[in-house]
């Protein structure tokens, strides 16, 4: 199977935009069946403090210095682009909302195999439910609704199992120069970065896939014949 990696985060709006884009090329890949594709976490504000209390506009206002309606005129330009994949963003409801618990989430259901049922349910319930995704008992329901076991969902967040995980993957993005998400490395080659048009992932998708089938194929031999046994005993 042909790797992708995808380092993103859950509060990222391009990264659900981008994820929808990418999909789209690789259902119009023929070899589609051949790519896997591993999700590897980033926090582009580690520091956030979770506040239920308000949305992320009037958050990005204050962080900014910008005025609450500036910041609702960006949102509103990328909840625009988002409806143009399918995806409805409210960013009215988003809560603010640290992203390292929902990190730690994504490595358990990874672990189940489940990763990206995992960050499409992360991205629903940030961009369009309004949930907290820093929420041990939101993050319990979601998981239950991809396949995994309450108690272990507990067990873990209520731990700091997969904390080294979350970190080993935002060191790696740091070693390989990625400084802003979506970021996709298509068979450990070839960097995109971020929510690019369907014909730059389907062109990288090709080009990626033809590249990793000719290092993987075995070499043709040219065989000389002679004297030898087959495997039923036969030797001649």
């Amino acid at each position: 199977m042909m790797k992708v990696e995808i380092w993103s985060d859950v509060m990222c709006p391009f990264c659900y935009i981008g994820k929808r884009r990418f999909e789209e090329a690789l259902e119009q890949f023929e070899h589609k069946n051949q790519v896997e594709i591993e999700w590897k976490s980033f926090q582009l504000n580690p520091d956030m403090k979770t506040d239920p209390n308000i949305n992320i506009s009037q958050y990005l206002a204050d962080a900014k210095g910008w005025t609450l309606d500036y910041a609702q005129q960006m949102n509103n330009h990328v909840t625009q682009m988002a409806a143009e994949v399918g995806l409805t963003y409210d960013f009215n409801r988003s809560v603010v909302a640290n992203s390292f618990k929902a990190h730690r989430f994504s490595h358990l259901a990874k672990k189940h195999g489940l990763g990206d049922k995992a960050e499409e349910a992360l991205f629903k319930a940030y961009f369009t439910d309004g949930l907290n995704i820093d929420d041990t008992d939101t993050l319990v329901n979601l998981g239950t609704g991809i396949g995994l076991d309450a108690a272990e969902i507990k067990q873990v967040l209520e731990s700091d199992t997969y904390a080294d995980d979350v970190k080993h993957d935002i060191a790696e993005a740091q070693q390989l120069g990625i400084r802003g998400v979506p970021f996709f490395v298509m068979n450990n080659k070839y960097g995109v970065s971020g929510a690019q048009a369907v014909p730059v992932f389907q062109e990288t998708i090709e080009k990626s896939f033809a590249e990793w089938q000719q290092e993987n194929s075995k070499p043709a031999l040219t065989i000389i014949e002679g004297d030898s046994c087959g495997p039923d005993g036969d030797c001649a």
